[in-house]
């Protein structure tokens, strides 16, 4: 099947279906006082439904989405969603963004246009890429895999066929966060010949401790490892383990779709405790909207799954490596560590901004990549 040209159109009747799961969504009780300390906090979720009713305009954001060109392609089985801009410059150069989880194709709007045209943006369009933006297998209007088996590494294959076999990029650049991290340095290591290189903001490692006295920032590391496995990492066990159990609640309420994700938008930001200080409400619902209209959650969390029951041995990645290290994310690993598995050329501790790097420093973002691929570009 050759490339297809897409544009998201949701039927009326799944709105008018949402509207009236809204509405007789029954709100479960909470601890006086609490917060978010057990998880999503009720007044600030019912404020964001009531929003969700009432102003919410998903067919303005429709718009926003389609205002990118979108394409569908079926790659080796697989029907991957796209949005494909082409650079505005001399010789722009190929970029695959990835995303990861609970995110979507949506969080790179902001950062489309500036890379794709720097000179609008007051920036040399020499520096211009032709942005390619998938939505992962499984993920938004990708389709869902139905046999076992996707994970990094074959997603990594699927998007690397995308590139060169179905837009004709021999050679191209790519750059992600959270999953879309593991899948951009999958591409490097296993596919150096079709890769320029590669640009992070989530730095996955897989080391052994180091020998004799571990320096104080390796040590701050693996103590903040271990508080978000301890304290942080209960979705990605039951989605590593029980995703189709967990599908069958997320994928019937919209109010517990949403209590899912707000919590982890919020645990994984910069945003101080208040969300509405980085994302705007009707970004948080849009994401939202994306899982809920294609009913991807399900499919979404296998991933987890698929990764959990993989056992990948750990690899290094030789072609150029970038990493933009942002104070919030997760996981902030030393770089002399992250130079044991990555042959790092540039590495740049961040100001501010979080896991949602794209949503929520879009500017410094398109700094880092923009610099990195510089000295990359043919």
């Amino acid at each position: 099947m050759a490339v297809r040209s897409f544009t998201i159109d949701v039927e009326e009747s799944v709105l008018t279906d949402l509207q009236q799961r809204l509405a007789l969504a029954r709100w479960p009780d909470e601890i006086e006082d609490s917060g978010w300390d057990y998880g999503t906090n009720l007044a600030y979720l019912q404020q964001l439904v009531d929003y969700w009713r009432t102003d919410f305009d998903w067919r303005a954001q429709e718009q926003l989405l389609n205002s990118f060109p979108q394409f569908i392609a079926e790659v080796d089985g697989q029907e991957i969603h796209f949005i494909h801009v082409k650079g505005k410059g001399p010789n722009p150069l190929p970029l695959l963004l990835s995303h990861g989880w609970p995110g979507s194709f949506f969080e790179m709007y902001k950062v489309i246009g500036p890379l794709t045209d720097p000179g609008y943006y007051g920036a040399d369009p020499l520096e211009a890429f032709d942005v390619v933006v998938p939505s992962l297998p499984g993920y938004g209007f990708s389709g869902r895999p139905r046999t076992p088996g996707m994970n990094v590494p074959r997603i990594a294959e699927l998007f690397k066929r995308l590139m060169t076999e179905e837009l004709g990029y021999d050679r191209f650049g790519a750059q992600g966060g959270d999953w879309g991290s593991g899948i951009t340095l999958r591409l490097g290591q296993e596919y150096p010949d079709h890769l320029i290189g590669v640009h992070v903001n989530m730095v996955p490692l897989n080391l052994e401790p180091t020998e004799g006295e571990p320096s104080e920032e390796e040590q701050y590391w693996r103590e903040q490892l271990r508080r978000f496995q301890s304290e942080g990492a209960g979705y990605s066990h039951i989605q590593g383990t029980r995703p189709q159990t967990l599908a069958y609640a997320l994928n019937e309420s919209p109010v517990g779709l949403a209590a899912w994700i707000i919590d982890k938008f919020r645990a994984w930001s910069d945003c101080h405790n208040e969300l509405e200080q980085v994302f705007t409400r009707d970004e948080l619902l849009t994401n939202i909207m994306i899982y809920w209209v294609t009913q991807t959650i399900g499919s979404s969390m296998r991933l987890y799954y698929e990764t959990t029951h993989s056992n990948l041995a750990p690899y290094k990645v030789d072609v150029p490596t970038g990493v933009a290290l942002f104070p919030r994310e997760i996981s902030t690993p030393p770089q002399e560590l992250a130079g044991r598995q990555y042959n790092i050329q540039r590495w740049t501790t961040m100001s501010a901004g979080g896991h949602f790097a794209a949503l929520e420093q879009p500017t410094a973002l398109v700094h880092e990549i923009r610099a990195f691929f510089k000295h990359l570009r043919p």
